[in-house]
């Protein structure tokens, strides 16, 4: 959450509904840290993709998605290569790798395994379901758009020995972006909704 713990605590203590709805699951007392890991984890646990566009399409109905987008999911499994890492219902093979645009000390997975050339700055593949409403994107929000994913993609990012072999530059004409953000957009279902505690102003 791109805050220092104490700072993060403080401020979900002066909630009062974040306090009311932590006293409930966990007994009054402290907002706790542990308890944060905990309420975070069972949040990602419950969110659910619903039928996509690209669903309706992949199980037969031909004008579920449009021309465009079927163009890009041909190039995200040929050309693009997206596929090689992006796989499976999920779009990910919930591995981890270096795509080349992570800095200076930020290693991810390369903490853990400090002799491994390949997991040097290498990042978890996310899902591809419901991309269009997530941004911003890459694991430090440094990317604000899709568009700006794709043009990362296609420049290949940093050239070094931990970058992962499937990525390079692809020289993408705009047409061919343009068609993988249209099939990236049929990944979304309709979201279901929640409710979010009243925030101080």
């Amino acid at each position: 959450m791109n805050l220092p713990e104490k700072v993060l605590i403080e401020r979900l203590s002066a909630i009062p509904a974040y306090v009311g709805a932590f006293d409930a699951v966990f007994g009054s007392g402290e907002i706790t840290r542990h308890e944060v890991e905990l309420a975070l984890a069972t949040f990602e646990r419950s969110i659910v993709s619903t039928e996509a566009p690209f669903d309706r399409w992949i199980n037969g109905k031909e004008t579920a998605i449009n021309q465009s987008a079927k163009r890009g999911f041909d190039l995200f499994n040929g050309k693009g290569n997206c596929a090689a890492c992006h796989s499976g219902w999920a779009f990910t093979d919930a591995s981890f790798h270096d795509i080349g645009s992570a800095l200076n000390d930020d290693i991810g997975r390369g903490r853990l395994f400090p002799t491994s050339v390949k997991l040097q700055y290498a990042f978890k593949t996310p899902t591809l379901r419901d991309v269009a409403r997530r941004a911003p994107y890459m694991h430090d929000g440094s990317v604000p758009t899709l568009e700006a994913v794709i043009d990362l993609y296609d420049r290949g990012g940093i050239d070094r020995p931990s970058r992962a072999d499937e990525i390079h530059q692809l020289g993408l004409p705009k047409n061919e972006k343009a068609d993988l953000i249209a099939f990236l957009r049929t990944l979304s279902g309709t979201p279901k909704p929640f409710s979010i505690p009243a925030l101080p102003h």
